[in-house]
């Protein structure tokens, strides 16, 4: 019953009880400034909530409790704090120097605190139907001792029923190319104009390599994100996406949903360089030239695009027609032939592939409709060679540049910087965010 009497002397306090001495039932109380509590001895006192420190308008209210040495349950449905990360408020007097926050399986969450050490704030929002260990260290003022080490156990109620947002996380485990961007395809759209749900969604996208290399996710519509490194994957780099969506809040009743995790070995370093005026195709492995192949690519007004490309796919035979890229049937351009050992590098249909009909030309002229045409033996060994991921770079030629995501991956064609203003915290994260263009076109 003391602990109750104090608890009723503290000024400033909603409605609260002390049930069975492990658990708080709390009335909602308004955000006071840090420290303006009196309180015993030994005795904490600290808010929780979403509500940011820096005095912004929150209407979720905060929830105080009281940390005397004892274990503490916090839960009910006031503990669902709005969304937000979770913000940790003294309420005593001195500073908060040390803060845990784990999950049952022993991992930490992430948080800082503040300079003047009367908040800390975690980096995400907690899951919703889960529970925490919070265990906090508090000095008094100037450093002075005593230090009082106190623990809550949260309890977060489980997210109101109803859709989730899910990533479905590409391309797909196996071996891939130095120069694969990974792709999160989102269940429901998260608008540009939502900077804060796009930021949840994206630290909740976790990308990990060995070797660890610098990357960043870009918005590439409401529903897709990139992600790529700074340069091209180490080779024989392993890497990891896993989505930490599932419980979390996202955009008002909407909570994220579990996702497959994701696991990729990166092969050689292989580069398919074609250089147009010289009318040769060079294979490097690993920086070293391996083929030097002759080749055709796109004449007058079919010119193949320039800049770097990635190999989406291989067909050993495939159809090609001159209606799929706007040529009438009957024209002198038009075409229609089964072509052999094919390697896709956009949507739209552009590949490398054998054309004997051009022999002639090969080494000498552009005659193809954009693609990149060689012998049927160059052709079957480099569908051998290359693999999903491997890079195919277009330089010295006449064409336009490839674009970054509407025919293919031509996420290599954007600067970094340009890159990481895409990404919901990159230098531009103003609620701008990346273009709402689309990834994959009709043919």
């Amino acid at each position: 019953m003391a602990s109750r009497t104090r608890a009723r002397n503290l000024t400033g306090w909603g409605a609260l009880s002390l049930a069975a001495g492990t658990v708080l039932t709390l009335g909602a109380a308004g955000p006071p400034p840090a420290g303006t509590h009196s309180a015993p001895a030994g005795t904490v006192v600290v808010s929780l909530g979403s509500c940011p420190p820096d005095g912004r308008m929150c209407a979720t209210p905060r929830r105080l409790a009281v940390l005397d040495g004892r274990t503490l349950t916090l839960d009910g449905p006031g503990t669902r704090t709005g969304g937000g990360p979770l913000d940790l408020a003294l309420r005593t007097t001195g500073r908060l120097t040390d803060v845990t926050v784990s999950d049952r399986q022993g991992h930490r969450i992430a948080g800082t605190v503040s300079a003047d050490g009367s908040h800390w704030t975690s980096t995400a929002p907690l899951a919703a139907d889960a529970r925490y260990a919070l265990r906090l260290t508090v000095e008094g003022e100037g450093g002075r001792s005593p230090r009082h080490r106190a623990r809550l156990d949260l309890r977060v109620p489980a997210a109101p029923r109803g859709e989730r947002l899910t990533a479905e996380l590409g391309p797909g485990d196996g071996t891939y190319g130095v120069g694969q961007p990974l792709t999160a395809e989102l269940s429901h759209p998260v608008a540009a104009t939502d900077p804060t749900a796009r930021r949840t969604v994206e630290r909740a996208l976790h990308v990990s390599s060995e070797p660890y290399v610098e990357g960043s996710w870009y918005w590439v519509s409401p529903t897709t994100l990139h992600y790529r490194p700074r340069a091209y994957w180490p080779a024989h780099a392993t890497v990891r996406v896993t989505s930490a969506l599932d419980g979390v809040p996202v955009i008002g009743r909407l909570y994220g949903g579990p996702s497959e995790p994701l696991t990729l070995t990166i092969g050689d370093r292989i580069e398919a360089v074609t250089d147009v005026a010289a009318h040769t195709l060079t294979v490097l492995r690993d920086g070293q030239e391996i083929r030097s192949i002759p080749v055709t690519t796109g004449k007058e007004g079919y010119r193949t695009r320039g800049g770097v490309k990635v190999v989406l796919g291989k067909e050993a035979t495939v159809r090609m027609r001159g209606d799929t890229i706007g040529i009438e049937r009957g024209s002198g351009d038009f075409y229609d032939l089964k072509v052999r050992w094919a390697t896709r590098v956009t949507w739209s249909g552009e590949y490398l592939h054998a054309a004997p009909w051009s022999l002639d030309a090969q080494g000498n002229d552009d005659v193809s409709h954009g693609c990149t045409g060689m012998s049927t033996e160059d052709a079957a060994w480099l569908f051998d060679t290359l693999r999903e991921g491997d890079l195919v770079r277009v330089v010295n030629g006449y064409g336009e540049e490839m674009t970054p995501f509407d025919n293919g991956f031509g996420d290599w064609n954007m600067s970094w910087p340009a890159w990481r203003r895409g990404s919901a915290f990159g230098p531009a994260a103003d609620g701008t965010g990346g273009p709402d263009g689309g990834l994959r076109p009709a043919l």
